[in-house]
Parts: structure tokens; C-alpha cells; sequence
């Protein structure tokens, strides 16, 4: 099989120096085939906080580079932990930027809530596949994964050490890959 070269787009909903989402997104990013490339999205607690009255040409450099790094990548992948039943503000405040600007319209997403909890993150799953479809994002079929007991499953240096969940990754992976490819 002929794979084009791809970029996708990883970020986490998490904040936290030692998150196990970012931990489980970079163990999804290690299993990317060589015509593949991801990027982690960084900055998400450097955008300003989402004001339509600031949403013009003219946008601060942050939101910029926000939209840009999206409008490159041919995937996304995001994952993140439920707050309060809920996404993190944080991930919403950066979803909230792209929503008139139209970056994700049609992109091929997969998404992945992963919780110490039972539920894996399920209501911040239902919370960021409503907003994503909203925004006529693309999310792959078979592009969802909530993973609870997720410090069970992950060493918090990104190993896995379940090999469901490892199987489960791949499976997303090959999702989101088929869709960029097609």
C-alpha cells in the first residue's frame, strides 16, 4: 500500500505538567508510521480568552498560529480529561476560536477522553463530539476512544501496559489514517 506523507495535529486538553492524556498522546504518536509526521499543539494556555468582539483579521498572534497550525495539518487528534463533567475550559476556549474561521470544517478527527474514573471520560466525550460536529468537523468512524482507569493502563512516561488499550490506539490510528488518505 502507497501512503501519502500526512501531518496530524495532537493536542491535549490538559494543562498539567504530568498529564496522562498528554502521556497517552504521545504514546499514540509513537505508533504514527514513518509517512507520517505529528505535531503537539502546545499552546493552548496562551490563548487569549475567546471574545467575538477580538475575532477580526487582525487576531492576536496566538490565535494565529492556533488557526495556522490547524489549517496545515491534514488530521487532528485530541485528546483530553473530563473537568466537571465537562471539557476543559481550556481545550473549549481554543475550540471556541476556530468556530468562524472554519479551520476544522471537514478536517479528519479522532478523539480520546481518558479518565482515572469508570466512565473513562464519557460525559467530556458526548460534550467535545457535540461541539466537534457543530463545527462540521470530520470525526473519523471508529475515531472515538474512552479509556478509563487510564493510570492503570499508562506508565505516566507514556508506556502502555495494557495491551487492549494498545490495540484500541491502533485501531483509532488506522481510522484517522484511512480518512486522511482517502
Amino acid at each position: 500500500m502507497n501512503i501519502r506523507p500526512f501531518k496530524i495535529l495532537a493536542i491535549s486538553g490538559s494543562l498539567r505538567e504530568k498529564s496522562s492524556n498528554s502521556a497517552l498522546l504521545r504514546a499514540f504518536i509513537s505508533m504514527i508510521p514513518s509517512e507520517g509526521q505529528a505535531v503537539i499543539y502546545k499552546e493552548i494556555g496562551s490563548l487569549p480568552h475567546f471574545n467575538p468582539d477580538l475575532d477580526h483579521d487582525d487576531v492576536d498572534d496566538a490565535v494565529s498560529n492556533w488557526r495556522s497550525q490547524l489549517q496545515e495539518a491534514d488530521g487532528v487528534l485530541i485528546c483530553t480529561p473530563e473537568y466537571a463533567k465537562g471539557i476543559p475550559g481550556s481545550l473549549k476556549n481554543a475550540l471556541d476560536w476556530v468556530v468562524s474561521s472554519g479551520e476544522l470544517v471537514n478536517k479528519p478527527a479522532a478523539v480520546i477522553t481518558a479518565s482515572p474514573h469508570p466512565d473513562g471520560g464519557g460525559t467530556a466525550m458526548g460534550s467535545l463530539l457535540g461541539t466537534l460536529s457543530m463545527m462540521s468537523a470530520s470525526v473519523v468512524e471508529g475515531g472515538s476512544l474512552t479509556v478509563s482507569f487510564v493510570n492503570k493502563k499508562l506508565r505516566p512516561t507514556g508506556e502502555i501496559v495494557d495491551k487492549a488499550l494498545e490495540s484500541h490506539l491502533k485501531n483509532l490510528l488506522d481510522a484517522l489514517c484511512s480518512e486522511i488518505g482517502s
